[in-house]
């Protein structure tokens, strides 16, 4: 597989990640199963797929404990992402940012995932009751120690009718301004696929203009760009989808221009005959981005990693780019 650098330092990853998160936590409870993860983990390994990106908070601590599995006998073949900075409750979750905290969910992701560095540390969010300098110089800290090789952030968007695509990340903007002056950010996460292109306007050529990486989060947008996904079909009671505003039966309908422009893609370059899907479009549409982007699509299934990992040899042509372009937003308001 292609290979890609996150961050100055010169972090080396295969161009395509894999999201670990839907094994343990967010998707549908029942296909959660344990043998069915390994062997999705294993088959992105084999295909050259190498950046392997989890969280303490997925499970929580099982996704940790499953990725802790894989990495016991191949370890030398994977970099590993983890995140902290989030704390899951009785049906609620909280931000801790204390220093001492920090210093503690490191050890114990250590611990878990079976290894003695991780290779990029992400805060998940900061804690608006600690200075985020303070987190990050915690952070920072695990670095000097030889427990983390990098570190990185993770974006939050505020969605609101009276704030454009270019303004979505101010806050995540300043927030990395502020941390970069404590210790260097090798890669930042947030969402960036076909159908939420957010990202594209400020915060994506704020990673570029610094050397900074970007890992695409939810590249295939929650699977519906896969066009796997039928709608009215339903999702159970855990399944995030089941309370996404686009992922109602109203609006996946009125969004499928989105996949049938990609299943046209799809068809010029071959499509099912030649192995090309919708979703390997979106991914590819993700690579082109830029030369620092990393997407991470997330899966549970073996195939679809599999899959997913081939999309890195797709490359698309000006005409396909322009088609993708030229797609209808998607619909649906988080107002």
């Amino acid at each position: 597989m292609e290979r890609r650098t996150l961050g100055a330092t010169g972090l080396d990853v295969g161009a395509v990640g894999l999201g670990c998160m839907p094994m343990s936590w967010a998707y549908s409870a029942s296909q959660q199963r344990g043998d069915r993860s390994l062997r999705a983990v294993h088959a992105a390994l084999d295909a050259g797929v190498t950046l392997l990106d989890t969280a303490d908070m997925y499970g929580p601590f099982t996704n940790e404990l499953l990725l802790g599995r894989v990495l016991k006998e191949r370890r030398a073949e994977a970099f590993v992402s983890t995140k902290c900075g989030l704390l899951v409750g009785d049906g609620h979750i909280v931000a801790n940012g204390r220093p001492s905290y920090v210093r503690r969910a490191c050890d114990a992701s250590l611990r878990r995932l079976q290894t003695d560095v991780i290779d990029l540390y992400q805060l998940h969010r900061a804690d608006p009751e600690v200075p985020v300098e303070e987190t990050w110089g915690a952070m920072a800290e695990l670095v000097t120690a030889g427990k983390v090789r990098a570190l990185g952030l993770c974006a939050v968007g505020v969605r609101g009718s009276r704030r454009s695509s270019y303004d979505l990340y101010d806050g995540t903007i300043r927030q990395l301004e502020r941390v970069q002056q404590v210790f260097p950010v090798s890669a930042v996460q947030a969402e960036l696929s076909v159908w939420s292109p957010e990202a594209l306007a400020r915060l994506l050529p704020w990673c570029a203009a610094r050397g900074v990486g970007f890992l695409a989060a939810m590249p295939l947008g929650n699977g519906f760009l896969t066009g796997t996904l039928t709608p009215g079909g339903g999702f159970e009671p855990e399944d995030m989808r089941a309370r996404h505003p686009r992922f109602t039966a109203e609006m996946m309908a009125a969004n499928q221009p989105l996949v049938a422009g990609l299943r046209r893609v799809a068809a010029r370059h071959g499509g099912p005959a030649g192995g090309v899907t919708p979703g390997q479009v979106a991914l590819a549409w993700v690579l082109s981005r830029g030369r620092h982007v990393v997407p991470v699509p997330g899966t549970k299934h073996a195939r679809w990693a599999a899959e997913n990992a081939r999309s890195a040899e797709l490359s698309l042509t000006a005409q396909d780019l322009a088609e993708i372009a030229s797609l209808p937003p998607a619909r649906g308001s988080w107002d």
